[in-house]
């Protein structure tokens, strides 16, 4: 029981003395560029898709 209670205390430790945490400006910025890159991404995704389908559309109704 002592190694669980001791491997608690190295990570209490580890998370309030040597982790370097972002400031909440840095969050924000890094949570806007993300929601950005997620909406580009969506964006081409919805495009190959709808590309993808009137090809196929008009590849079906030419038989």
């Amino acid at each position: 029981m002592s190694k669980i209670k001791t491997y608690f205390e190295e990570t209490y430790s580890e998370l309030v003395n040597k982790v370097s945490w972002p400031t909440w400006q840095e969050l924000q910025s890094s949570a806007i560029v993300v929601m950005i890159a997620s909406l580009i991404i969506a964006l081409i995704i919805f495009i190959m898709d709808k590309s993808i389908s009137e090809i196929m559309k008009i590849f079906y109704n030419s038989f």
